[in-house]
Order: structure tokens, then C-alpha cells, then sequence
């Protein structure tokens, strides 16, 4: 079966790495959460003190980008790869509301995007490779065989968030949650470098009202579509 590029973008919590990561298993491909690495990086950027609800140093941050180690290591208990920064497993300290709070503005200085990106650029360079992100499909992997934009209402979004980070014991609130959802949306969409768009040839897909095994479905059928016609 040839093997090709899927690139899958989308707006925060619309289960971008669930589908990936249901996708690299039943194909047998590389699955890379580019999410991880730009939480990976805010967590530096908070355990240094250089951004808080009032204060972002950018320069220091941009200073120490070649002090940031970033590594995926496969768990074979979990059946995924976690994240680890400088050699420590930071898998759960990135999924925090308080990462989620930063991700968007670390993610915006370019010097940043240009580190992850190249490094991204280069775990896909033999393709069979399943990314996601918020400019795979424009920006990492332009020429795509397979673009997917994932999307859902607000409120949907900031219930399924709500629901995960309560599983996982941490105190928050709806109301927080939803305001983190409605926040990253807009710097996301609005940055000067790599902003969230549809790529021109992305098959959006709104999953608002989809089970995970409805979107898992549909997906693959574009995938063997792709696959025939390449």
C-alpha cells in the first residue's frame, strides 16, 4: 500500500490526536503531536519564569531556544509516544489548563515555529507519517496527499475539554475552560506567523455531532480514496 502524508489541522480540542493517533495504528504510521512540542515549550517558558498572566519575555525565551530539548519516546503500556523535555517526561504537565493558558502566545513568536517546524519537517521526510497541529496542511506539509481541517463549535470544544481535565482530577471550571477555547481560537487565527486557516485543498470535517468511531470512518475512506488515485 503506498504510503503518503496526512496532515490534520483544527482548532484547540476538536480531537485532532485522537483521530491521528486511531489513524497511525490501524496504518501502522509515525504519529507526531505537534501540540506536545509547542506545550512542551511553553512549560520551559513558565518553569523559567519568562511569561505570566502580565509578562512574556519573548527575547529570553527566543535566548534559550537552543537549551530546549524536545524527544518522543514510545510507551508501549500506553501504545503512544510521550513527550519529554531535556530528557524528562513532562507528558502531563503539558496537558494543564495553566500550558493551556500560554500555548497560544509561545506559539506565536516565529523563532519558535521555525524550530519546531523544521524539526517536524524532518520526522516526516519518508512520509507513512500521521501530524497534527495548526499549520501542518499550509505550512509543515504543504504538498499533503491527504489534508484534513477539523473543527466544532466553541461550547462543544470547551465540554469535551471540561470533561478530560476532570477525569484527570484537576479542579476547573466550564466557564474557564470555554474562556481558554474562545481565547486561543482567536490568537490561533489572528497571528501574523503560520496563523490557522483552511488550506485551499483541506476536506474540513465538523465533528461536532460525529462519534470518534463516525469521524474514524470517514476518514479512512478519504485515506483509501487518496491511496487508488496517487
Amino acid at each position: 500500500m503506498k504510503k503518503i502524508t496526512i496532515a490534520i489541522d483544527g482548532f484547540s480540542s476538536t480531537g485532532k490526536s485522537t483521530l491521528a493517533k486511531q489513524l497511525a495504528k490501524e496504518l501502522a504510521y509515525v504519529y507526531v503531536d505537534t501540540g506536545a512540542m509547542y506545550r512542551a515549550v511553553t512549560l520551559y517558558t513558565m518553569q523559567n519564569n519568562f511569561i505570566n498572566a502580565d509578562f512574556f519575555d519573548k527575547k529570553a525565551l527566543i535566548d534559550s531556544l537552543s537549551k530546549i530539548q524536545l524527544e518522543f519516546k514510545f510507551n508501549a503500556d500506553l501504545g503512544f509516544a510521550e513527550m519529554y523535555l531535556n530528557g524528562e517526561n513532562v507528558e502531563k504537565q503539558i496537558r494543564t489548563i495553566e500550558v493551556s493558558n500560554f500555548v497560544s502566545k509561545v506559539a506565536e513568536v516565529s523563532q519558535v515555529r521555525s524550530k519546531l517546524v523544521e524539526q517536524q519537517q524532518e520526522m516526516g521526510k519518508n512520509k507513512a507519517i500521521v501530524m497534527d497541529g495548526r499549520d501542518i496542511g499550509t505550512v509543515v506539509f504543504p504538498h499533503a496527499e491527504l489534508k484534513i481541517f477539523m473543527t466544532a463549535s466553541a461550547e462543544t470544544r470547551a465540554q469535551r475539554r471540561f470533561e478530560e481535565l476532570q477525569q484527570k482530577g484537576d479542579n476547573v471550571s466550564y466557564e474557564d475552560v470555554l474562556k481558554n477555547v474562545v481565547e486561543r481560537d482567536y490568537i490561533d487565527t489572528h497571528r501574523e506567523d503560520s496563523p490557522l486557516v483552511i488550506a485551499d485543498d483541506a476536506i474540513e470535517i465538523d465533528n461536532s455531532y460525529l462519534s470518534r468511531e463516525e469521524q474514524f470512518s470517514a476518514v479512512l475512506e478519504l485515506i483509501n480514496d487518496v491511496v487508488k488515485t496517487t
